[in-house]
């Protein structure tokens, strides 16, 4: 008679990892969002990282764990990307709204998990100084006017952006590549699986994951507290400068719409952390 509800908790807490592994699937294509910062505010960074910069010692520990996550991000990047690509062109402020809402909803429990090892001078200092750094890096980026002609190098520099996105939180890909005209056309090559584009953009990817997932694992290992409240600098900073606050003044209609989605985004965060701590207990 107890095996029942076990097997429901099971099977929601399963469906709700893989929604918020499609989550992170669908930060890493879209514009303005980063799947590094959804993984950081479901709770799943650290372990990615871990499993990143040591794939051979953590794979019985972490692969399980991560498995839904990992099932979520495929479904979310190859085939719900499309429809959510289309409502972010039909309907951008409404759809980035409410990816903002979820971001704001999980920032309590993020706050949380960053004072896990107490808090000092040096946290604070690191929060401030990684909101300045975004803030400088993407008001640069988006005052830049380059276009660019698509090649190899360049599709090598698309990957790094990708791994770079999901090892630095905040940093969006399509952030970066937007101003330089590689967003569309690196982002066609993927959907039509175009061997020009995935092959230099995953050895991009690839190098780069080599390179800096260990560094950043052992970052966090030796200081966890200020490396933690950088990352929650980077993530606010980031949220806040994809915000379409235009369109809050545009008319009143489209101001209603998008507190709308903000709250809807809220709520739906809010209820899946509360999923997350009943389906843990």
């Amino acid at each position: 008679m107890n095996q029942k509800p076990t097997g429901i908790k099971f099977l929601f807490k399963f469906l709700l990892q893989v929604f918020q592994g499609a989550l992170i699937g669908l930060g890493a294509v879209l514009p303005g969002i980063s799947g590094g910062v959804l993984s950081v505010v479901f709770g799943v960074y650290k372990p990615i990282m871990e499993l990143l910069s040591n794939p051979l010692r953590h794979f019985r520990t972490h692969v399980p764990k991560l498995f839904p996550y990992i099932l979520g991000e495929i479904v979310g990047f190859m085939g719900v990307a499309g429809v959510l690509a289309f409502f972010l062109e039909k309907y951008p402020a409404p759809s980035v709204c409410l990816f903002v809402g979820l971001i704001a909803g999980m920032l309590p429990s993020l706050w949380k998990e960053a004072g896990l090892c107490g808090r000092n001078r040096s946290s604070f200092l690191s929060l401030a100084m990684a909101m300045l750094a975004v803030f400088t890096l993407l008001l640069g980026l988006g005052a830049a006017s380059v276009a660019i002609t698509p090649g190899f190098v360049w599709y090598l520099f698309c990957g790094f952006c990708l791994a770079l996105s999901i090892i630095a939180p905040g940093m969006s890909f399509s952030t970066l590549l937007m101003p330089l005209g590689l967003y569309t056309p690196f982002v066609d090559g993927i959907g039509h699986l175009s061997r020009e584009v995935l092959v230099p953009a995953g050895m991009g990817a690839l190098i780069t994951i080599a390179c800096l997932s260990r560094a950043v694992n052992a970052l966090f290992d030796k200081y966890y507290s200020i490396a933690f409240h950088a990352i929650v600098g980077v993530v606010v900073a980031a949220t806040v400068m994809i915000i379409p606050f235009g369109s809050f003044q545009s008319s009143t209609r489209s101001c209603m719409v998008n507190i709308f989605f903000l709250a809807a985004g809220v709520f739906t965060a809010t209820a899946m952390e509360k999923w997350n701590a009943g389906v843990s207990t």
